[in-house]
C-alpha cells in the first residue's frame, strides 16, 4: 500500500489495466453479488430527492421494491447500500434495447433531470474504498464478471487509477489526484526497471 494523504492506496490500482467493456459483460455487476452497491451517508437524502425523477427509467419490480422498503437499505453490518429485487439486481438497474443492463440513477442524470450521477462505489468500481479509523483504504476488487474488462484495459494500455480519474477526483479532489497520479508514474517507472 502506498500513502497518499489520509489514503492508503494499494499497487494494484497503479498496475492494473482496467477499462469497462459493456458489450461483453452486459453490466452484469448491477444484478451479480450478494448485496447491493455501497452507499456514502451523504448519497442517501440525494437518493430520496431525486427518486421522483429516476423511476421514470426503473423496472416495475424496482419501482415496487423502493415504494416498498425504501430508496436505499442498511446490510448486516450496518453499512448502506442500494436495495436488491428479489435478492439479485440493483433495484435502479434496467436493461436497455442491446439487453446491457444500465443505471436509471446516470441515465436521468444523463438527462439532467438530477445532479447525482450515481453512488461513488459505482463510479470507483473495482476499486474499493474502506475506512480504518481515519484513513481510506483503496483496494483493487478482482472478480471474474470484470475479465473482459482486464483484456479490453490491457489493449488499450490504461491503468485502473486512468480509467477511473473522474469519480477518484470527485472523491478525493484533485489536488489527490495529481499527488496519486506523481507516485503511479514513479512506481511504474521504478516496475519497469525491474524487470
Amino acid at each position: 500500500m502506498i500513502k497518499i494523504d489520509n489514503t492508503l492506496v494499494s499497487e494494484e490500482i497503479l498496475e492494473k489495466k482496467f477499462v469497462c467493456d459493456l458489450s461483453s459483460c452486459k453490466g452484469a455487476c448491477c444484478i451479480e453479488g450478494n448485496s447491493g452497491a455501497p452507499l456514502e451517508k451523504n448519497e442517501l437524502k440525494k437518493l430520496e430527492h431525486s427518486y421522483q425523477y429516476i423511476k421514470k427509467y426503473m423496472t416495475d419490480d424496482g419501482i415496487k421494491e423502493v415504494e416498498s422498503n425504501g430508496t436505499w437499505t442498511v446490510d448486516i453490518d450496518g453499512d448502506y447500500e442500494t436495495p436488491l429485487v428479489k435478492n439479485k439486481e440493483c433495484v435502479y438497474a434496467y436493461y436497455d434495447k442491446n439487453k446491457i443492463l444500465k443505471c436509471s440513477i446516470e441515465t436521468a442524470f444523463n438527462k439532467n433531470k438530477i445532479n447525482f450521477k450515481k453512488p461513488i462505489s459505482c463510479e470507483l468500481y473495482p476499486i474499493r474504498v474502506n475506512v480504518i479509523g481515519n484513513l481510506s483504504a483503496l483496494n483493487y476488487h478482482n472478480w471474474e464478471i470484470c475479465n473482459s474488462a482486464c483484456i479490453l484495459g490491457e489493449k488499450l494500455k490504461v491503468e485502473t487509477y486512468i480509467f477511473l480519474k473522474k469519480g477518484l477526483i470527485k472523491k478525493f479532489g484533485k489536488p489527490w489526484y495529481n499527488k496519486l497520479q506523481k507516485v503511479a508514474k514513479n512506481y511504474l517507472k521504478k516496475i519497469k526497471n525491474l524487470k
